[in-house]
């Protein structure tokens, strides 16, 4: 199951975000794209930056606002012929995206 926790982006970080990010949308509110932990940071997907392999994402322990960071795509893809996955970073904790159930 992903972490139900959820993290409003302050508008500095949207207005940064929105500089480097390649489609120039932000959302004002990300959900935490780990599967469901207690400890360390949330991590939400804020958009691509336009370099290939890598995303913007908003990195919080707390309800202080988080950081924006830039990370590498994680490149383990699932199984099958989809090929679905790259959608965390290289280094992300627990499971991946499609491991989870909805």
């Amino acid at each position: 199951m992903r972490c139900p926790d959820w993290q409003q982006v302050l508008p500095d970080l949207v207005r940064e975000a929105r500089s480097t990010s390649a489609a120039e949308c932000v959302d004002r509110a990300v959900q935490c794209q780990l599967s469901a932990h207690v400890d360390g940071a949330h991590y939400g997907l804020l958009d691509d930056v336009g370099e290939p392999g890598t995303a913007l994402w908003l990195r919080w322990l707390d309800a202080a606002g988080g950081e924006a960071v830039v990370l590498p795509d994680c490149p383990v893809v699932s199984p099958g012929a989809d090929g679905e996955g790259r959608c965390l970073f290289v280094g992300h904790a627990e499971r991946h995206t499609w491991e989870d159930p909805p």
